[in-house]
């Protein structure tokens, strides 16, 4: 029983390539997993024989070609939502102490009208027990 060669470099990214082409119609983006079955290599060996490549179907890694592009758009996007959320913020914030403030007047309002109420209609109060 004889051995197959091993794989080269160039077997590998022949076989990316070709998963790469079917991407077109399965929708599926290429892993390392599947590009190991493919080549009928345990996933461990694939990603320690071939670093690269298994670096190129990582998660977040883009083409160097594809990546300023995306990343000016990315970065001006997320520019224009920082700017829009600190506005949100600071308005935010700012409505947010008017309200504690008028929560503050209405409380002093509520208590001295009850006691007026209290005044007006002879209520005695009685004492409170300690804690």
């Amino acid at each position: 029983m004889t051995q197959p060669p091993p794989l080269t470099d160039t077997d590998v990214r022949a076989a990316l390539d070709a998963m790469h082409r079917e991407t077109a119609t399965t929708g599926r983006r290429p892993s390392v997993l599947a590009l190991a079955q493919r080549l009928g290599l345990p996933n461990t060996t694939l990603r320690r024989r071939f670093p690269e490549i298994c670096a190129e179907l990582t998660p977040g890694h883009t083409t160097p070609a594809a990546s300023p592009e995306i990343n000016v758009a990315t970065v001006m996007n997320l520019r224009h939502d920082n700017a829009r959320l600190r506005r949100d913020n600071h308005n935010l914030a700012a409505n947010l102490e008017v309200a504690i403030t008028n929560i503050q007047q209405l409380t002093l309002e509520v208590h001295q009208l009850r006691e007026a109420l209290e005044h007006a209609r002879n209520v005695t109060r009685l004492p409170r027990p300690p804690h």
